[in-house]
């Protein structure tokens, strides 16, 4: 196990039924980039013995190619030692809590070495190639590992070498993005040798000139966008075949490598916006103990409609706000700016809680039919000597809850109606005192609606059992206590966004 391998694929998994069909299928994919087929049988018997001994959780599957061999790891977290793997060399490592089983199946001769370019011909085992790369690389959006998958497919199917070259923006230079040879102790003198190569800058295939290599451009040209160059190198010369499949090859990877990057700037944008539509940082506030926490749902963290706010208006005042607009995306979005930008506007020129409320459901309203309902806690907090003053509005939103010193839960601010509904509804603030060791609690349905089964969290009053056990806590204690039971409520991620707001009188 200490070779250096030559190339790793991984992929992540959850124990279950579905487990061994999805690492074989990642595992034909695995092995028709190395163009290691011929081990398919072996390396999914050995693949599902190790899969299927993964009692629960999630885990990793790792190929490694090394050479004259594959190994597979299989990585779980807090697992005891299994039974011995039917494979030539198996083992078990441990590093902390994590176990690692892994088995290595010699490759047959000749499979993975320069040597075995393999000269394509017509019938359906190309034809399945080529199908099995798209998957492959329909496999990943992220734009840094495109280019090795093209490399590793081509490698030695197609070429003994394969230099894939991209550029950061378009119409940017191309560099150098991932080099892979079929013999890694020449890739050091094939990268000095491409130091200095010129690339075609034209729309079709071109010769190469590289240190006696028979070598040919192939232009990544996708959406009518170039995008980089892929780079084949082989001793000899590349039959007409082998010319036809690495075009066909090349619109396939242009088309992955364009995919995975509009993916990263979406997301990239979604970020961008999100910071945008949230407070730069957690303000002090002389005189109170509070804290924020905000989860958005998502893979890629989209931008949420959850949203919470805390701002000075004059010496001693501030104003907080904590809501969820219904549903996610740029939809909900467009409503979060609105509604934040919305509050600080009218709370600076002086509008009291109730009337920058009565404002913003009419400029909801006045959306159309882009409006989306929203529920807003929103209140006003005077620095007073022996606590907080506060004066509260619930426009729908879930209860906020008092912690007192003695530990006894109670609900403040009577529910009103949601925003977005009725044009003609009117809002009335009602007074709130923390006194020294009082916590307010403000929360999203991410909380309050968090299911496990049939179940939520607040069934039963269930967060105000939680908050109830926070006595004493710094308000950054209580939220992260809040934060820990949403997430051990059930076992399976959030699928809604999560704000929690805490203000503690100190």
């Amino acid at each position: 196990m200490t070779t250096t391998p030559r190339a790793v694929l991984a992929a992540s998994f959850a124990a279950g039924d579905a487990a061994v069909p999805a690492v074989k299928r990642f595992t034909h994919e695995v092995l028709t980039a190395w163009a290691a087929m011929p081990m398919f049988e072996d390396a999914a018997r050995v693949a599902e013995a190790l899969v299927a001994a993964v009692p629960f959780g999630s885990f990793e599957v790792r190929w490694l190619h090394r050479g004259e061999s594959i190994q597979i790891e299989v990585k779980e977290i807090g697992q005891e030692q299994a039974s011995p793997i039917d494979a030539p060399a198996w083992g078990v490592t441990y590093g902390g809590t994590d176990r690692t089983r892994w088995a290595r199946l010699d490759l047959p001769g000749g499979v993975g070495s320069e040597e075995a370019t393999v000269e394509p011909g017509v019938g359906p085992g190309w034809l399945g190639f080529l199908a099995d790369a798209s998957d492959l690389l329909a496999g990943t959006l992220n734009p840094d590992m495109v280019p090795a998958i093209i490399a590793q497919i081509v490698v030695p199917r197609l070429a003994s070498w394969c230099a894939v070259y991209t550029a950061e923006h378009r119409g940017g230079p191309l560099h150098l993005a991932y080099l892979w040879h079929a013999d890694e102790s020449r890739t050091d003198a094939l990268r000095d040798a491409l130091a200095d190569l010129v690339l075609p800058d034209g729309d079709d295939p071109a010769d190469l000139s590289v240190n006696g290599w028979q070598a040919h451009a192939f232009p990544l040209t996708a959406r009518g966008r170039r995008l980089g160059v892929m780079c084949l190198g082989r001793p000899d010369r590349f039959p007409d075949e082998t010319m036809q499949l690495a075009e066909d090859l090349t619109r396939r990877a242009a088309l992955a490598v364009d995919n995975a990057r509009l993916y990263a700037q979406q997301a990239a944008a979604n970020l961008a916006l999100q910071r945008s539509l949230l407070p730069p940082e957690e303000p002090s506030v002389p005189g109170l103990d509070s804290a924020v926490i905000y989860e958005p749902a998502g893979e890629t963290n989209e931008v949420g409609g959850d949203f919470y706010d805390l701002f000075p208006v004059a010496e001693g005042i501030w104003r907080f706000a904590i809501g969820d607009v219904c549903g996610t995306g740029p939809e909900a979005a467009a409503v979060t700016g609105l509604a934040r930008h919305t509050l600080r506007l009218l709370a600076r020129e002086g509008y009291g809680v109730a009337a920058v409320v009565g404002r913003l459901n009419q400029a909801i309203l006045e959306e159309g039919d882009r409006a989306r309902f929203l529920t807003l806690l929103h209140g006003e907090i005077v620095v007073a000597h022996g606590g907080l003053d506060l004066r509260l509005v619930s426009a729908g939103h879930p209860e906020a809850l008092r912690l007192r010193p003695s530990g006894v839960v109670e609900t403040v601010a009577t529910p009103q109606s949601l925003l977005g509904v009725f044009p003609e509804v009117r809002f009335e603030a009602e007074e709130v005192r923390l006194g020294p060791g009082d916590v307010l609690l403000g929360v999203t349905d991410g909380v309050t609606e968090r299911r496990s089964g049939s179940r939520l969290l607040d069934d039963d009053g269930g967060l105000a059992k939680l908050l109830a056990e926070c006595v004493d806590l710094s308000a950054r204690a209580v939220a992260e206590r809040i934060r820990r039971a949403v997430e051990d409520f059930a076992p399976e991620p959030s699928a809604d966004d999560l704000a929690i707001l805490v203000l503690r009188a100190p």
